[in-house]
């Protein structure tokens, strides 16, 4: 035990450590405090430690319990210890520590908890202060009826069901029967929802009780008889078996059927294994037989049974028992007219019933003292004997009124609280209808703005569309006339001024063939420089004329014409591969005209660094997207180092025009590779 302590405090001191330490630990600290909590509960639970021991490990698990956040968890746990104080019959404790929890609960809104706090309260009262177990146990059924839609049934329907037999024994014991049976077919009724049979026979048992109470003889014994089948196979079988066929002795006693009566005693009574080892239930049914072979007259046994049943009650110190039992011998003492041993018992059940407050014992002593003594002494007793009869009277009428004045106001608050509901539902509906219909009107509204601002967009709309129509048909007509001027110039330059110059060549050759005047070498020179100013003024026609596609002649013809002028002038070798898929008609002008700059672009770039003897040139049309790639077996160069020049930037430009890709692929000695993708939109033109 001393280790046990030992480490418990090692724990609790490193707990402290942690938390003055390392204020961001607080989750492991509340699992290390709910550790310590459990372990000094389950040191409270061990049988092999004293009584001082338990108790001073459950104060000990209080002590960091209150230490804890204030949450369900708390509450649980207060539950917990409350429990094995209830263990300990340290009822105060256990009271305590239920109207913490109750507390707390209250406090963090936790009402399935409040519910249990009460209840377990109730379970505190119930055996000498029934109005306020009665109390608790009807806070607590309210709170549970009032969870049903809110949880899951069948989490709250075994608990609320405990509640609910609680309820209808206190009922019972106030002579409430016809309440008490309607509680405890709820009770039932909760049980059977999630089909547990643990209170069931206790529940047909009460009813197999107030069955007899109401002279419904019969129905009793059903219930007695259904208790037994349902403790079938229970760990309480023998008990409660035992139980019901006592019960069914009892009802048979009142219908003063005895020997039915002790047919149901004996067989009880042949349960002798069970009853050796509890002699109370043996002693109970002793002294039972006994006194209904008093009633049918066989004396056989009589009275030696009552006194084989006292003796075992004696030997237990069993007070209910001997309150009862002396009260039998003294009516049947009293049968025989030995009056002095009937007044003897009577006198001692009176007292032990006074000390017990069993009224109804009390009640049957003063009679049977008023029966057997002087006189003026009985006298003296029948008065008493009608005092306290109208005195219980009065405290079960009180008793009722009480419960029924508690089950009012319950219902009173119930009903004010759906009045304020009602209330406050109308309230809501008022709210939401004008929210409605402010948010209606504000739509409204909302809508025509809407309404106008999109009918002053589509007129601006449509003005903004002449403003394009105007402005496109004048950037048209300046793009014909831009057209038509870069046209006259190429065709200027190339069938004026080139066809001038290609005579101008002829000639200077007919003369070196005529001529041998020491001039013809240096003729050749100019002839060789006029070859190269025809080179650039051809280009510069191919160049103007680009811009501007014949409408007579086909785009892929133009293309290919431009690749062979233009390898046959730098005498390189050259392939050309068109898509046939590739639909040139539907395709925007703009960009046929890109595609043609961005060929010629990078064929000035291979003639002037590339070096190349082929050149490869390749359109295709693979998913709406045309690629055109360029490929030379030129000197190339490392992408990485080079700079790119205007011609590059030219080419990436008019890519970007086009949403689409460009990418220069190529390395040193290993030629170069220009790909382009471009996707295509066809024009559709409309038909009218």
């Amino acid at each position: 035990m001393f280790r046990v302590l030992f480490k418990f405090m090692i724990a609790f001191f490193l707990l402290t450590v942690a938390s003055c330490n390392n204020p961001d630990q607080n989750i492991e600290s509340e699992e290390l405090k709910s550790n310590l909590i459990q372990s000094y509960i389950d040191e409270a639970k061990n049988k092999q430690n004293s009584e001082e021991e338990r108790k001073n490990s459950l104060e000990k698990a209080y002590g960091i319990y209150s230490t804890l956040t204030d949450d369900t968890f708390k509450v649980e746990k207060i539950h917990e210890i409350s429990f094995q104080y209830y263990a300990l019959k340290d009822y105060d404790n256990y009271r305590d520590m239920n109207e913490k929890a109750l507390k707390l609960s209250g406090k963090i809104n936790d009402s399935l908890n409040m519910a249990r706090s009460y209840a377990y309260l109730g379970i505190h009262y119930r055996n000498n202060k029934l109005d306020i177990a009665f109390k608790n146990f009807h806070e607590a059924e309210k709170i549970y009826a009032s969870l049903g839609g809110n949880i899951n049934k069948k989490e709250i329907a075994f608990d609320h069901g405990k509640v609910l037999i609680d309820i209808a024994l206190i009922q019972q014991k106030t002579k409430d029967y016809s309440e008490s049976e309607a509680t405890t077919i709820k009770a039932i009724e909760k049980f059977e929802l999630v089909e547990s049979k643990r209170y069931l026979p206790l529940c047909y048992t009460n009813l197999g009780i107030l069955a007899k109470y109401l002279e419904r003889y019969d129905q009793a014994i059903e219930y007695h008889l259904k208790a037994i089948e349902y403790t079938k196979g229970t760990n309480r079988e023998v008990s409660r078996t035992l139980t019901s066929f006592n019960n069914i002795g009892t009802v048979y006693k009142s219908q003063q059927k005895y020997d039915k009566a002790k047919e149901s005693y004996l067989k009880a009574l042949s349960y002798t294994e069970f009853l050796d080892k509890n002699p109370k239930r043996r002693s109970l049914l002793l002294d039972n037989l006994a006194y209904v072979n008093f009633l049918s007259k066989d004396t056989a046994n009589i009275p030696d049974l009552f006194y084989k049943a006292l003796r075992i009650r004696d030997s237990i110190d069993d007070k209910n028992g001997i309150a009862t039992n002396t009260l039998h011998l003294a009516e049947y003492y009293q049968s025989i007219d030995q009056d002095s041993v009937a007044k003897m018992y009577a006198e001692q059940s009176r007292d032990v019933s006074q000390e017990l407050q069993k009224n109804e014992e009390l009640l049957q002593a003063y009679k049977i003292l008023s029966e057997v003594s002087d006189s003026k002494e009985g006298l003296s007793y029948a008065n008493t004997y009608i005092t306290l009869n109208d005195s219980l009277i009065k405290e079960e009428r009180l008793f009722r009124d009480k419960f029924a004045r508690i089950k009012f106001e319950t219902d009173e608050i119930v009903e004010e609280n759906q009045q304020i509901s009602r209330e406050n539902q109308i309230l809501i509906i008022a709210i939401l209808g004008l929210t409605a219909l402010f948010l209606l009107g504000y739509i409204i509204f909302r809508q025509q703005q809407s309404n106008k601002e999109l009918l002053f967009a589509q007129t601006q709309q449509e003005s903004n569309e002449e403003i394009y129509r105007l402005l496109l048909n004048q950037q048209i007509k300046l793009e014909e006339g831009r057209q038509m001027e870069q046209q006259r110039m190429s065709e200027e330059l190339h069938d004026g001024v080139l066809g001038r110059l290609f005579g101008v060549r002829l000639s200077l050759d007919g003369i070196n063939q005529r001529a041998n005047d020491g001039f013809t070498e240096t003729r050749n020179k100019y002839i060789d420089e006029l070859k190269s100013i025809e080179k650039e003024i051809r280009l510069i026609s191919h160049d103007l004329g680009a811009e501007t596609l014949p409408s007579d002649v086909a785009y892929i013809d133009a293309v290919e014409n431009l690749i062979k002028d233009l390898c046959e002038v730098h005498k390189i070798k050259f392939e050309f591969n068109n898509d046939e898929d590739i639909d040139w008609e539907g395709i925007d002008d703009q960009k046929k005209v890109n595609f043609f700059r961005i060929l010629q672009e990078s064929m000035q770039n291979i003639f002037k660094h590339a070096h190349a003897d082929h050149i490869k040139i390749n359109f295709e049309y693979v998913d709406s997207t045309i690629n055109l790639t360029i490929l030379d077996d030129g000197i190339g160069f490392k992408t990485n180092k080079v700079k790119k020049g205007i011609g590059l930037k030219n080419i990436t430009s008019r890519v970007s025009q086009m949403n689409g890709e460009v990418q220069f692929l190529s390395n040193e000695d290993m030629g170069t590779t220009v790909s382009v993708h471009v996707p295509i939109e066809v024009k559709v033109e409309e038909v009218y």
